[in-house]
């Protein structure tokens, strides 16, 4: 079933990343593997990038053959003004206006600071940019990036890079519960197929990763795995997944009214 991300689209509810693959070969077959149709990339990664990157294709061009939506993130950025000035470069790169929005505040966790975020995105709203924040799992915070312009959030589930998986499932749930028309993508700290399971099964509407598959033995059958762990996730939360019981309950009924097969 497709869904709309920033009026666009899609049948994948899988965003993957494009950093810190073994090879840019290797990184174009995990995308393909993924099925995705969104894929993120830095500028800083772009403007570092080797001319001779990819058997002598500029790291953008190699973008562009993979055929899909790119959302620029401002990776490595600790203010708002300097998130600002690399999202704006970043549209003119990638003639596009969506951007993914980080603001770092700790340089051990890599928790986004929520005061800068907010002023940042406040700001690239008026400037006619789609944002998509990577932000905390904290309600009061994600409520006011809402009211900032904001049309979806992407909240962590652990710390980038981790590996950790959804820590916090309490305040996970709760922002689904709380904002239940608002588009929200988990990023961030997935690290197997199960978490990202996990997160579907909460109903949140898609997962976006990246050194889970890129740091991977074999990252693009991780990419593949991933793709089906994410379809699974979305199919169980549409069929209903059964209430957990305190005691146990019996398959097969002993009493009541029998009934023939045949």
């Amino acid at each position: 079933m497709t869904w709309q991300v920033a009026q666009t689209e899609l049948n994948s509810r899988f965003l993957l990343g494009t950093a810190s693959y073994p090879s840019p070969q290797i990184m174009m077959d995990a995308v393909r593997a993924s099925g995705t149709e969104v894929v993120t990339v830095s500028l800083k990664r772009q403007a570092a990038a080797r001319p001779q990157e990819g058997g002598g294709k500029p790291y953008f061009s190699i973008l562009k053959e993979l055929n899909c939506h790119l959302l620029p993130n401002t990776a490595g950025c600790h203010t708002a003004a300097e998130a600002i000035t690399l999202a704006h470069m970043a549209r003119e790169v990638f003639d596009t206006p969506w951007v993914k929005l980080e603001v770092i505040g700790d340089p051990h966790t890599l928790q986004p600071d929520v005061f800068e975020l907010v002023s940042a995105a406040q700001t690239l709203v008026r400037d006619g940019f789609q944002v998509f924040p990577y932000c905390t799992d904290d309600l009061i915070a994600c409520q006011r990036l809402l009211d900032a312009g904001c049309t979806l959030l992407m909240p962590w589930a652990a710390p980038i890079g981790s590996g950790q998986g959804l820590i916090h499932l309490s305040a996970l749930r709760t922002l689904r519960e709380r904002l239940p028309d608002v588009p929200l993508i988990v990023d961030a700290g997935i690290g197997s197929p199960m978490d990202a399971t996990q997160a579907m099964e909460l109903g949140f509407d898609g997962v976006l990763l990246n050194s889970a598959v890129s740091r991977a033995l074999d990252p693009v059958r991780m990419a593949e795995a991933f793709k089906w762990a994410i379809h699974a996730g979305r199919l169980a939360w549409e069929a209903g997944i059964m209430a957990e019981q305190e005691m146990a309950v019996a398959t097969t009924p002993v009493t009541g009214r029998p009934f023939v097969l045949g």
